[in-house]
């Protein structure tokens, strides 16, 4: 299973990726040839559960470092013309600025990587909408939370139905995307994959200092406020 993104920009230059949502990561495999930005030690996140004496790279950024180093020094106001294909259908986008595309493409290779703390997005990245707006992202994390609830109630367990839990993944998801950050920002030349990154960290940190304003923005895509009970 994966999802394939092809990104043509104004000056017919093209690039390709297939990510397999699935894919296996052997530690001992890792090459030599990565750069220094993608050792686990490399500004590495506060809570990252990785121990460095099996985990050379942190395998995130091993996942990502094409993308970051293929829109190296480009500007995100650059447009591009975009396709999308998942298993079930196909997208495209016209004249779409780096920062977009690139938002989409950096979260579904996050979400499926090996790094314990953002395979929490993993459930996303099987349902992968490109170009998702805020609010379409908001729901789809809110709906998947509370879908895992209802299971979990199912299963015998305790459910939680306040976002207590998702408040605290996404506090943990805060801190990996601080780290990302730092990361990348010293190799960074152009502003397309700061940008980007930026844009994707935005929409996860609104979910822990704004939850209740971002659930009362997403309530009329829910709500029938004209139904009479």
């Amino acid at each position: 299973m994966a999802i394939e993104y092809r990104i043509a920009l104004d000056d017919h230059h093209q690039f390709s990726y297939r990510v397999e949502l699935e894919r296996e990561y052997d530690p001992a495999q890792v090459g030599d040839g990565l750069p220094k930005w993608t050792r686990l030690d490399y500004n590495q996140c506060s809570n990252c559960p990785l121990a460095k004496d099996r985990y050379s790279h942190c395998p995130a950024a091993v996942d990502l470092h094409r993308v970051v180093e293929d829109f190296h020094g480009l500007p995100a106001f650059h447009k591009a013309q975009v396709w999308v294909r998942t298993p079930e259908r196909e997208y495209s986008k016209q004249q779409v600025g780096l920062e977009e595309a690139l938002r989409s493409l950096l979260g579904v290779i996050m979400a499926t990587s090996a790094c314990p703390d953002l395979a929490q997005m993993k459930p996303m990245a099987r349902n992968h909408l490109p170009f998702a707006s805020s609010h379409e992202f908001v729901l789809r994390t809110i709906s998947l939370y509370l879908t895992r609830q209802y299971f979990l109630l199912r299963e015998g367990g305790t459910p939680d139905w306040e976002l207590k839990g998702l408040v605290d993944q996404f506090k943990r998801l805060q801190l990996v995307n601080q780290a990302f950050w730092q990361r990348i920002h010293a190799i960074c030349e152009g502003d397309s994959n700061l940008k980007a990154f930026l844009a994707f960290f935005s929409l996860s940190s609104s979910m822990t200092v704004s939850l209740e304003t971002q659930l009362q923005k997403i309530r009329p895509m829910v709500m029938n406020t004209g139904a009479v009970s």
